[in-house]
């Protein structure tokens, strides 16, 4: 069995990326792109603009998650007794610091970010579409060849998640795989997912 953790909004408490555009974004573009996606914007196109309006040093914006970031309960028990990978649409340069404070070591596929003083560049980890959904989606990254069990709540977990062969699901996720009559079993916090696979 090889365990897939989304880090925004499942392993956070909160979508760090959120909290990067409600503190240093601007809100007005955050809200309208949000509303935009997977409507008339594409997953990759509302990042970009989304990014785009952050102008804050990396350090300062760095210093911020590592300090607000709530962790979801059992995250290190499950880290340690399944080593799994999380496979995150966001940046190692913003996810990797607060592994590092949580004292907590994975594998992780992840973006990278460009922090430009004129506004963020995504650095995409892979440019090509997925012939599943179109998008720059993360079901090109998952393992290949054993039972993959995948955790997520949100849009960009939707095809990955469409593809595992067990499926922990929360928030949007959960009622996007409701929509699809897709089975998953519905989560809060990590102990209940260890607790599932035990």
């Amino acid at each position: 069995m090889y365990l897939i953790l989304d880090w925004d909004g499942t392993v956070t408490v909160r979508d760090t990326l959120w909290m990067l555009l409600e503190r240093f974004g601007d809100r007005e573009v955050f809200e309208r792109m949000e509303g935009a996606l997977g409507a008339t914007h594409t997953h990759r196109e509302v990042m970009e603009a989304e990014m785009a309006t952050i102008t804050a040093p990396l350090e300062e914006a760095v210093a911020f998650l590592v300090a607000a970031v709530e962790i979801r309960a059992g995250f290190r028990r499950v880290a340690e007794r399944f080593r799994p990978l999380v496979l995150s649409s966001s940046f190692h340069e913003t996810i990797e610091p607060v592994l590092a404070r949580e004292g907590v070591e994975v594998e992780l596929v992840a973006n990278r970010i460009d922090a430009k003083p004129d506004g963020w560049r995504v650095l995409w980890a892979d440019e090509a579409p997925c012939p599943e959904c179109g998008e720059l989606c993360k079901r090109r990254a998952l393992p290949r060849g054993r039972p993959l069990v995948y955790v997520g709540d949100g849009y960009s977990d939707r095809c990955a998640a469409l593809a595992a062969d067990r499926v922990f699901a929360r928030g949007a996720l959960a009622g996007y795989l409701s929509s699809r009559g897709a089975a998953f079993e519905p989560f809060e916090d990590f102990d209940d997912v260890a607790a599932a696979l035990t």
